[in-house]
């Protein structure tokens, strides 16, 4: 399965404009395995994350990302789930990253 099948097998689905942002952010790695998941999920919200914070001002136009990269956060951690014994560590390592872009 890929991560675009894996990701578009997500239920309740998000709406289909915040689904193609969020395919658009990924790109290439929507046809990569979707064992890979958890990490391309966080690559790409982190990645984005950096983009928003650099940008001159955020406002109403930076809505759809804010939520992407909120979207892209939980399914990675929906993925990262499927392995309960990592989780806590998987968790300590993207909270440690995310807050670095902030600062």
């Amino acid at each position: 399965m890929t991560l675009r099948a894996w990701l578009r097998a997500r239920l309740p689905a998000p709406p289909p404009r915040l689904t193609a942002r969020i395919e658009s952010v990924l790109g290439d790695r929507c046809d990569a395995p979707a064992d890979g998941a958890a990490d391309a999920c966080l690559d790409a919200a982190d990645a984005l994350l950096g983009e928003l914070l650099s940008r001159q001002s955020a406002g109403r136009e930076s809505a759809l990302d804010l939520l992407t990269v909120d979207a892209l956060v939980t399914f990675a951690f929906e993925a990262a789930a499927q392995n309960p014994e990592t989780l806590a560590a998987r968790a300590d390592a993207a909270m440690r990253r995310l807050s670095a872009a902030v600062t």
